[in-house]
C-alpha cells in the first residue's frame, strides 16, 4: 500500500496534537496518509501502554488514516542506531510516502527532538541500495521520500510555513480527546499533569490561533524544514 503522506510520532498522540488538522485537510484534498508511532508511550504518567494503543486506534478512525502502526521502540530510551533506523526505513519502504511528517526538531520532551533526527536520517538511509530491510521475509526496495517536514509541538518555534486548519480545528480536538487517559479534564482522582486540565485546551487553541495569525487565518499548524523548499513560481507562495 502506497500512501502520499506518512506521519511519524515519538508517542501515540503526538500526531493528533501537532498535525492532525493538516492531515484532515489533505484527506479532503484527496491525498492518502498513514501514521507510525515509534513507541507505545509507556512512560506516560497516566494510562498504560495497552490503553494508549486502544486510544490510538480510536484516534486513527476519527482521522480516517489508512493505517496506524507502532514500532515498539522503548519510550524515553530509544536510540538512533542501526536497529532503529532499519525499523523506520522498513516502514518507509513499505508505504512509499512522497512526504514524511516528523516530530519537532527541538522540544520540551527529549524524545521529540531525538525522534525528529531518527526519522529524518531514516528517510535518507531508506534510499540507499546497500541497506537491506525486509517485510515478512521479503526483501524491500529502496525508497526515499521527496520531503520531510517537522511539525511544531509544545515549544514555540519559528515556522518555515503554516497550514490553514480552520475548518478542521474541532475535528482535531476530537481526535486528541480520543486519548482520554491523557487529556480527560473531569477526572478528580488520579495524578494531574500539565496536559490533563482545562488550561491545556486553552493552550491548544491559543497556539493554533498564534500560527493562524501569521498567515491571516483563524487556526493553523506550523512546520519547519531542514532543506530549502522549491516552488514553481512566486504565486505558489500566495
Amino acid at each position: 500500500m502506497k500512501v502520499d503522506i506518512l506521519a511519524f510520532g515519538a508517542h501515540p498522540d503526538d500526531i493528533e496534537l501537532a498535525c492532525a488538522g493538516t492531515l484532515l485537510k489533505h484527506k479532503d484534498l484527496g491525498f492518502t496518509y498513514g501514521i507510525c508511532d515509534l513507541t507505545q508511550g509507556e512512560l506516560g504518567t497516566r494510562g498504560s501502554a495497552e490503553l494508549r494503543l486502544e486510544e490510538a486506534e480510536n484516534a486513527k478512525n476519527i482521522l480516517g488514516a489508512a493505517f496506524r502502526v507502532n514500532l515498539g521502540l522503548k519510550d524515553g530510551f530509544f536510540e538512533i542506531n542501526e536497529e532503529a533506523i532499519k525499523k523506520v526505513a522498513s516502514v518507509i519502504r513499505k508505504y512509499k510516502p512522497d512526504i514524511v511528517l516528523a516530530n519537532a526538531v527541538s522540544d520540551r520532551h527529549p524524545d521529540h527532538g531525538r525522534a525528529a533526527k531518527l526519522v529524518s536520517e531514516s528517510c535518507f538511509y531508506s534510499g540507499l541500495v546497500k541497506i537491506s530491510t525486509a517485510e515478512d521475509g521479503i526483501e524491500q526496495f529502496p525508497w526515499r521520500p521527496k520531503a520531510v517536514y517537522h511539525y511544531i509541538q509544545d515549544r514555540n518555534l519559528k515556522s518555515d510555513f503554516c497550514v490553514d486548519i480552520t475548518p478542521y480545528m474541532e475535528k482535531k480536538i476530537e481526535a486528541i480527546l480520543a486519548f482520554s487517559s491523557q487529556f480527560k479534564t473531569d477526572e478528580k482522582d488520579g495524578i494531574q499533569t500539565p496536559i490533563s486540565g482545562e488550561q491545556f485546551y486553552q493552550f491548544l487553541y491559543a497556539k493554533a490561533r498564534a500560527y493562524g495569525r501569521d498567515i491571516n487565518v483563524d487556526f493553523a499548524e506550523g512546520f519547519t524544514v531542514n532543506r530549502t523548499i522549491g516552488v514553481n513560481n512566486l504565486y505558489d507562495l500566495i
